[in-house]
């Protein structure tokens, strides 16, 4: 591929919007983007979409991205979110210009709140919360003036200060914008901008007693960060005539706000205030499980940021709201799995099926060596070994077998992965007819890397040698809801949890698995990690993905 024809793909409309402020100049031939979470929860993969954009964006035009925290609520945020959000986006793979909060400009924002009384813009509010919803009106209706708008610009400068002095209780007092009531959009009906919180703030500590409301923190400290391109989500296109407002009336700096749509995935919600229920419910282990969509979580099941990368890449930058089916975040963590993985033999029947080799000699052990990852050769190979007794899956053998059963039957031959080819002569039952032994035949000269039998077998299973063999606990993670578009769901969400997302396993493994570190495909099973439970003595691991797209299938079925 040549230089003039690598760049085959199409400008998103983001894309498009930068290259023509670039091109004509309007932001001075300079790109600042900024990811603006709130620290009041763990980060999900819609987050990762919105990084990815920011970042992405920056990366290919040569700007910068800073990370902002909107802490203006210190009610509900805490620094343990903050430390979380900044080792997500670190993990994404992107790095921040500045480090900022929206707290480092509450001084500045408090003087921006106050020009806006002196202009006559804004005024102190003593109506109940109940009281000012009720003045909005509706969508159809116009709103009505409250009887604290006419207050005169002397006054409202003494009240507000009285709020930021701490002379008023919580709910007492809000500081308005002074817009249009009759407005066809609501948000420009009088908003509020100031509410009172007595509340230890995580950075401020008890400094301030009066906080911003998002409306009026955001857009202006795009403007004082100088931001060119403030990217949001589509539930604020209504607020954009706001953002706008104030930057015009306080004369500063003009950032510009840009939409695109939100991520929704199938079977999962992507909500932090329903996130945080089922980790405070205790229905999930914490923001870390692994069924959760939280950035946490998908890290502790396995997926890979080359791969959440490669998700958002896929499904591009829409204006429109749609649901992204959850099996192509699946297709592309298994995509780069396939390449990364190193591939080991576990049998994850806890009840697994002993095979004796009644012709390979009693007592002897060799040494086999399995390639690590096909994919890869450059990582080699390592040994395992062999002897008499093996474990195989009971699932692997069949009595009385239907055609193309290619597996372990009486009379079939088959051959052992890295190993021999095996032929089943016997099985043996106990008193209750279950199988709980197969005697079985080698062929020497069958041996994988030397074959020299001339015999074809159309099957392979895994195995382990059951002298070795290593116990494990093997979490096998599905979707946590039941239901595909939980927007459309009828009662609560939680309703539709699934009560199969979680099945725990003891397994066999083959003892390289002793020294685990990485991300693993076990033989015919799929794609497995190391979880962050795990100790020398407790090995546990996490099914990040199957092999293939079984959901899909097992719904069809139904």
């Amino acid at each position: 591929m040549t230089e003039d024809t690598k760049e085959v793909k199409s400008l998103n409309f983001l894309e498009e919007i930068v290259e023509n402020d670039l091109r004509e100049g309007k932001t001075g031939g300079r790109l600042l983007t900024r990811f603006p979470p709130e620290p009041n929860g763990y980060l999900h993969l819609g987050h990762a979409k919105s990084i990815c954009l920011n970042f992405g964006l920056a990366q290919k035009y040569g700007g910068q991205t800073n990370l902002r925290f909107d802490d203006t609520n210190p009610i509900t945020e805490d620094t343990e979110y903050v430390d979380s959000i900044k080792a997500d986006v670190r993990w994404l793979g992107f790095e921040w210009a500045a480090e900022l909060y929206a707290s480092d400009y509450f001084a500045q924002l408090y003087e921006f709140a106050k020009k806006l009384i002196q202009q006559g813009l804004a005024y102190v509010d003593d109506s109940t919360a109940e009281a000012i919803a009720s003045q909005k009106g509706t969508p159809t209706e116009p709103g009505q003036d409250s009887p604290f708008r006419t207050r005169s610009i002397e006054e409202n400068l003494e009240l507000f200060e009285g709020m930021k002095a701490g002379k008023y209780p919580d709910g007492s007092r809000v500081l308005r914008a002074k817009i249009d009531m009759a407005s066809p959009n609501m948000h420009f009906r009088d908003p509020v901008i100031y509410r009172i919180k007595h509340a230890h703030h995580h950075r401020t500590g008890d400094q301030w007693c009066i906080y911003p409301m998002y409306d009026f923190a955001h857009g202006q400290s795009d403007s004082i960060e100088k931001i060119t391109h403030s990217i949001c989500t589509l539930e604020f296109i209504p607020h954009r005539p706001l953002y706008d407002w104030f930057i015009d009336k306080l004369d500063i700096f003009p950032s510009h706000q840009y939409e695109f749509a939100r991520l929704n995935l199938t079977y999962t919600v992507m909500s932090k205030r329903k996130l945080k229920q089922l980790v405070e419910e205790g229905h999930v282990a914490g923001w870390d499980d692994p069924r959760m969509p939280t950035l946490s979580g998908v890290r502790r099941r396995g997926y890979t940021p080359e791969a959440i990368r490669d998700f958002c890449e896929r499904i591009g930058v829409a204006k429109r709201d749609n649901l992204i089916d959850v099996g192509l975040l699946e297709f592309c963590v298994r995509e780069h799995l396939n390449k990364i993985a190193t591939r080991v033999m576990v049998v994850l029947d806890p009840d697994p099926i002993k095979v004796v080799i009644t012709n390979y000699p009693e007592g002897q052990t060799e040494e086999l060596s399995i390639e690590n990852n096909p994919e890869q050769p450059e990582e080699g190979s390592r040994n395992v070994t062999f002897s008499r007794e093996i474990l195989v899956e009971r699932e692997d053998f069949m009595e009385n077998p239907p055609k193309k059963f290619f597996r372990l039957a009486p009379g079939n031959r088959v051959r052992l992965k890295g190993a021999y080819i095996i032929e089943c002569n016997d099985v043996i039952k106990d008193s209750e007819g279950k199988v709980t032994e197969l005697h079985c035949t080698y062929v020497p000269e069958s041996k994988s890397g030397s074959d020299t039998s001339g015999l074809k077998v159309q099957g392979t299973i895994h195995w382990v040698n059951a002298a070795t063999a290593l116990p494990v606990e093997v979490r096998l993670y599905d979707r946590l809801f039941q239901v595909e578009d939980l927007s459309e769901a009828e009662g609560d969400f939680k309703d539709h949890l699934n009560p199969n997302s979680l099945e725990i396993v003891h397994a066999f493994a083959e003892p390289s698995l002793k020294e685990a570190t990485g991300t693993y495909q076990f033989l015919r099973k799929g794609y497995f990690c190391l979880d962050s439970d795990s100790s020398s003595e407790r090995l546990i691991f996490n099914r990040t993905v199957g092999l293939k797209d079984s959901w899909a299938k097992d719904q069809k079925k139904k």
